[in-house]
């Protein structure tokens, strides 16, 4: 299957610089403080207009609130001076819910850094493609009724959602548009009504994932389950097979947390790892309260380092994480691979 946009792997390789001082100051505070990250997740809103059945932050409880968007663009800014270099817009909520989403979209994209979407796909008319790298639809059926069925929505929202990506074709222009479902028991056996509606449309791709178990979420209906998806040949379609695969990590430390990346919540909170949201040993601060430099270089991040380095059990973290495929990178080149040396 085609992977262009290598979605079942990881670009660490593409930032070399920072990988290097990753590994040079990983064990040092005063190295360690300064590796800033690369990208962000932000939740503009907390609320969503849908309640998958597979939400990973049922949790959290879709509550009514949002970013600020002055401390957001105040927050970035000093992030992309300090070296982050994309935003994605996702979260606990449905983030095109924000009414000054497109004013935090073209600021960001003015300050430097690029920007892409998850989003559900019923408010896309409503999003500015331009400039905007890529957008994900969670598009997580074949057909309405099963759709209606996992989104739990209205049956009228599946004809929304087409009907925006027919729009955001026409539109997009140099953005990236692509669809992704979550394969589950109940659409699994549709992946291929999808595959041809996505070539019928013009997306430039599809993904197929498998569902992975928030430590943290109310859901467990799907623990355990593993697909066993067939598809048809499509160079627009990316089945990721490594991580359906995957029933455990591989690796015995977090390498990319907390360096790489970090998530802001709605609510302004800065977290090193989305799974562990709400958990008191991964928050790092406020923006709402604290410039980044110091949530960043301040106590709770160093906190977090300690932890995540000495006491962290792998086995109790999200397997398919998002920082998976990085830290299967790292482990590589900290503890080595047999006869590395031969090119």
């Amino acid at each position: 299957m085609n992977d262009k946009f290598r979605i079942d792997s990881t670009k660490l390789q593409y930032h070399p610089q920072r990988v290097t001082q990753l590994l040079d100051g990983k064990d040092d505070w005063e190295k360690a403080k300064e590796i800033y990250p690369i990208y962000v997740e932000v939740s503009p809103v907390g609320a969503c207009n849908h309640r998958c059945t597979f939400c990973a932050v049922d949790y959290i409880g879709y509550q009514s609130r949002q970013l600020t968007t002055t401390v957001y663009v105040d927050a970035i800014r000093e992030m992309i001076y300090l070296g982050l270099k994309s935003v994605m817009f996702a979260g606990e909520g449905e983030p095109l819910l924000h009414k000054n989403i497109n004013k935090m979209v073209s600021a960001t994209l003015a300050l430097g850094a690029d920007v892409s979407f998850t989003t559900n796909g019923t408010l896309l008319n409503k999003l500015d493609m331009a400039g905007v790298s890529w957008v994900k639809v969670s598009l997580n059926a074949g057909t309405r009724e099963t759709y209606a069925k996992v989104h739990r929505t209205k049956e009228k929202d599946w004809d929304t959602v087409w009907a925006n990506l027919k729009d955001a074709v026409a539109r997009k222009g140099d953005c990236t548009l692509g669809v992704q479902m979550v394969l589950l028991p109940e659409n699994e056996h549709e992946a291929p009504l999808l595959q041809a509606r996505c070539n019928d449309a013009g997306v430039d791709y599809l993904v197929l994932k498998p569902y992975s178990q928030h430590k943290s979420s109310i859901t467990h209906e799907y623990e355990g389950w593993k697909p066993n998806v067939v598809l048809p040949e499509s160079p627009g379609t990316v089945v990721r097979k490594e991580s359906i695969e995957t029933t455990e990590i591989p690796y015995d430390k977090c390498h990319a947390t907390p360096y790489l990346w970090a998530y802001i919540m709605a609510t302004g909170d800065v977290y090193s790892c989305s799974a562990y949201l709400l958990d008191e040993r991964f928050r790092l601060g406020n923006i709402n309260t604290q410039n980044f430099l110091d949530i960043w270089q301040g106590d709770l991040r160093r906190a977090n380092w300690e932890y995540v380095r000495k006491e962290l059990d792998i086995r109790d973290c999200r397997v398919n994480c998002r920082m998976d495929k990085s830290n299967r990178y790292l482990d590589d080149l900290i503890n080595g691979v047999p006869h590395g040396n031969f090119l």
